[in-house]
């Protein structure tokens, strides 16, 4: 393989950890490379301040002095289905009900991964949308900061509305053009 064909390899593979407040993580590639190092700055220009254990990531990878490391993004899929419990407001609705909602642009007000969720505002709408930590983990998400912008799908849980999808902003844009 050429300089340049290395410098623009793609690897797919799973995130082994991401923390948000070190700023960077590890990968490990599906044909065995060894750890990837993912920046947190290579995150962000996918659009996405943290990424959950176990999502499956693409990425872009050049070989360092210090081992391989991520150079772009290209895809994140949230971590395979575990049997866990359903999340009561979401009741009955599988992924092809969730995904086939409308997109919501919105903003972070506040996430607290301790307590196990937060708040967002979609644009133009005057109530706050509830996020539950286990909903950003399935959409590949481990934390939100605030004022982070995303992409939801929002439900009329229980008690108001609830998202039942997030995405990056910048993956909402691309999967509306």
């Amino acid at each position: 393989m050429t300089e340049q064909e290395e410098a623009h390899r793609v690897v797919k593979g799973r995130v082994k950890w991401f923390d948000a407040s070190k700023g960077f993580g590890f990968i490990i590639a599906d044909e065995g490379l060894g750890d990837i190092l993912l920046h947190a700055n290579v995150l962000r220009n996918f659009g996405q301040g943290s990424v959950a254990d176990n999502a499956q990531i693409t990425v872009k990878i050049q070989q360092t002095a210090r081992g391989h490391q991520a150079t772009e993004v290209m895809e994140i899929e949230p971590p395979e289905e575990e049997e866990r419990a359903p999340i009561e407001d979401l009741g009955t609705s599988d992924a092809a009900t969730i995904a086939a909602l409308p997109l919501e642009p919105a903003r972070v007000k506040w996430f607290d991964k301790g307590k196990g969720f937060g708040f967002a505002n979609v644009f133009g709408r005057p109530e706050d949308v509830f996020i539950h930590v286990e909903v950003l983990r399935r959409s590949g998400f481990a934390d939100l900061g605030p004022g982070e912008a995303v992409g939801l799908r929002v439900i009329e849980g229980k008690r108001g509305r609830m998202a039942a999808m997030v995405t990056s902003w910048e993956s909402a844009i691309r999967e509306r053009k």
